[in-house]
């Protein structure tokens, strides 16, 4: 097993350094639900298909990320809350390169 550790502010300000396994296929989104860092219902409301921006973070750290799609790019274009570092939590896949990793959950609405 693989895991990498990474930053993750909830939306109550807290910082939680959590364990991500790369071995498993995961994304934020899914790792924020498997430590229950958001109430549930309110992340990852569409499954991960990067159309709610309910996973909606800002990046703090500077690691490389894989470029946005068009449909994340498409989805943040009608978020509220966006800044220039915002993501989808959905569409981070954890691989070892995101080691290190540091994020802040968008508000809710």
């Amino acid at each position: 097993m693989s895991d990498i550790t990474i930053k993750i502010t909830d939306r109550e300000g807290i910082e939680h350094t959590v364990l991500a396994p790369t071995d498993m296929a995961m994304n934020l989104m899914e790792v924020v639900r498997s430590y229950e860092l958001a109430p549930e219902g309110t992340i990852g409301v569409c499954g991960g298909m990067a159309m709610c921006a309910s996973c909606q973070c800002y990046i703090l750290s500077s690691i490389d990320l894989p470029e946005m799609s068009a449909d994340e790019e498409a989805m943040l274009s009608e978020a509220f809350n966006v800044k220039g570092n915002s993501r989808l939590g959905c569409q981070i896949q954890m691989t070892p390169g995101m080691e290190g990793l540091t994020v802040e959950l968008a508000p809710e609405s």
